[in-house]
């Protein structure tokens, strides 16, 4: 097994245990794929055929009003899923963008695998449920904090969560991500 697939698994082992045949095969679902910074993964308006485990890279999710104004969704880097969520599990046209921000290398799971995997591996089905929650966990408390926290705390949530995206993020991206002017946040900065 190469260094990829072994990230791979350690990750998923994080939350079930996996035999060195059944890591084999589930590896065998995934596609190996490399992305150049500023490159798109999923546009909007597109089909979306896949969810996405980073291995390496930073990308960003993005949603583009009606005015063109740009709102970041989410970020996402190493050991960290991430897609168009609603259009890969219907089927239908993307309405979020999904773009490098740095060269990523990712594994991709299409939907046919997905549903394969969580069909033969019970503990796969477990493992994507896990994953799942966490992710709707993580929505409703950014949600929350738009809703109950000002900008200054929103920053400082960042901070406590993840501070290595000050380092890899433009601060363009981060007031986007926190719903602030690029102003506002350089003040935050201070």
């Amino acid at each position: 097994m190469n260094l990829s697939e072994q990230f791979l698994i350690k990750h998923i082992e994080k939350i079930v245990s996996l035999t060195e045949d059944e890591a084999a095969a589930i590896v065998s679902h995934f596609e190996l794929k490399s992305f150049k910074k500023g490159q798109f993964i999923i546009e909007a308006g597109n089909d979306v055929k896949d969810v996405y485990f980073v291995l390496s890279g930073l990308v960003k999710l993005i949603y583009e009003d009606q005015d063109a104004r740009k709102h970041i969704v989410s970020f996402a880097m190493e050991d960290w899923w991430e897609t168009d969520f609603q259009a890969f599990y219907t089927q239908t046209k993307a309405l979020l963008t999904l773009e490098c921000i740095e060269d990523t290398v990712v594994y991709s799971l299409s939907l046919e695998n997905f549903e394969k995997l969580c069909f033969e591996w019970r503990k796969m089905e477990r493992f994507f449920l896990r994953k799942s929650i966490a992710g709707h966990i993580g929505s409703q408390t950014r949600i929350l904090s738009f809703l109950t926290s000002n900008a200054r705390e929103r920053y400082e949530q960042l901070l406590l969560k993840n501070s290595s995206l000050l380092q890899r993020v433009p601060k363009s991206s981060l007031a986007s991500y926190l719903g602030v002017s690029r102003e506002t946040l350089s003040r935050l900065f201070k």
